[in-house]
């Protein structure tokens, strides 16, 4: 940073002037002239920042971090994971991938899980928010967010991490905020697994209750005799046809009777029967449907694999007090270097000038 400040003196032109020749010269016995010729101001600026940066660095607030590194689960439904044909059991263990990510990252960064931590560690108490403080909840909201940061990895993780006075406090509410990730996800799944439960069930038991009635329909003719329509008539029709090669009347006469009677409610049997098979395959689907919305509604899977949970920290992480004192020394020493160099160079040509009009 120094030579920086001096070749910025040397392409502005704010060079030192010989007394000699009265023009600009730059090299590194004038470099080590000026800072001793400038060594009080320098040293005393220095030494002055130094002091405060150390002060201030013990005043400030230490805190302890801790952090936990967690995983999406593949997103899906277990009923279709387990209980669909051709799918295998192991598409349930599989990690997600960036759309879980995303999903993962909104509900963690979600107001109730915000709202959850702040209601269970009374962080407005915690991180001493009056509730006359004007706009108290902004204020709460902006500790919130500078304490506990949740960010992706490039390994299509998440990491949590909190910063806290208290180093078991920082560790739990990082693992609070982990653990709440399963409960807002089941929540907000057991809703809709529910809602589609009851659709399912009230489809299938109405298909239920049709097929009850059809079959009520079936019972009542079967009581007048219509069992199986078509194999009746067929016999009742090689019947008929021998009674009229013997020549009985009489016989063929009841015969058809019987074939009348079966034709005013046959028909309607057929119908029923080939229905009824149709709507049995149905029912068959609809209570596979039925079970797998019965297990989404009970379902309560993790919606993350947690790769490490936090743990109270045995030293602080902020402040790093010597990089501020580093850095604000240095700071100091430059500001001061520069300052200087402007004020000589000011100097500098209001000689040059004075010099010119003499």
């Amino acid at each position: 940073m120094l030579f920086i400040v001096l070749h910025l003196h040397h392409y502005t032109n704010l060079l030192i002037m010989t007394e000699s020749e009265n023009q600009y010269k730059f090299d590194s016995i004038d470099i080590i002239l000026y800072f001793w010729k400038r060594r009080v101001p320098i040293i005393v600026v220095t030494v002055v920042a130094a002091i405060v940066s150390i002060v201030v660095s013990l005043l400030i607030q230490e805190k302890y971090k801790s952090e936990v590194i967690l995983f999406p689960s593949a997103s899906g439904s277990i009923s279709q994971d387990l209980l669909s044909v051709g799918v295998t059991t192991k598409a349930v263990l599989r990690l997600g991938e960036d759309e879980e990510l995303e999903q993962l990252m909104q509900v963690l960064q979600s107001n109730e899980i915000r709202n959850r931590v702040i209601s269970k560690f009374n962080l407005r108490e915690h991180y001493g928010i009056s509730p006359t403080t004007r706009y108290p909840q902004t204020a709460l909201q902006r500790k919130y967010d500078k304490n506990i940061t949740i960010t992706p990895t490039k390994f299509l993780s998440v990491r949590i991490t909190v910063l806290d006075k208290d180093p078991q406090m920082a560790a739990d509410i990082a693992n609070e905020i982990s653990n709440l990730v399963d409960t807002v996800m089941n929540n907000m799944q057991h809703e809709k697994a529910l809602q589609a439960l009851a659709l399912v069930e009230e489809a299938y038991n109405s298909l239920k209750s049709e097929i009850a009635e059809l079959q009520d329909s079936l019972n009542h003719m079967r009581q007048q005799g219509v069992s199986d329509y078509k194999t009746q008539v067929e016999a009742l029709n090689n019947a008929m046809a021998k009674a009229l090669a013997k020549g009985d009347v009489k016989s063929a006469d009841k015969i058809q009777i019987r074939l009348n009677d079966l034709a005013r409610v046959g028909g309607s049997s057929t119908q029923i029967t080939a229905y009824l098979t149709k709507i049995n395959t149905q029912l068959v689907d609809l209570r596979a449907k039925y079970a797998e919305a019965q297990l989404d509604a009970k379902q309560k899977l993790p919606h993350k694999y947690v790769v490490n949970a936090a743990v109270k920290a045995e030293k602080k992480s902020y402040p790093i007090r010597w990089l501020i004192v580093t850095m604000s020394t240095a700071s100091a020493f430059v500001l001061s270097l520069l300052l200087l160099v402007v004020c000589d160079s000011v100097t500098a040509n209001a000689f040059r000038l004075k010099t010119k009009k003499e």
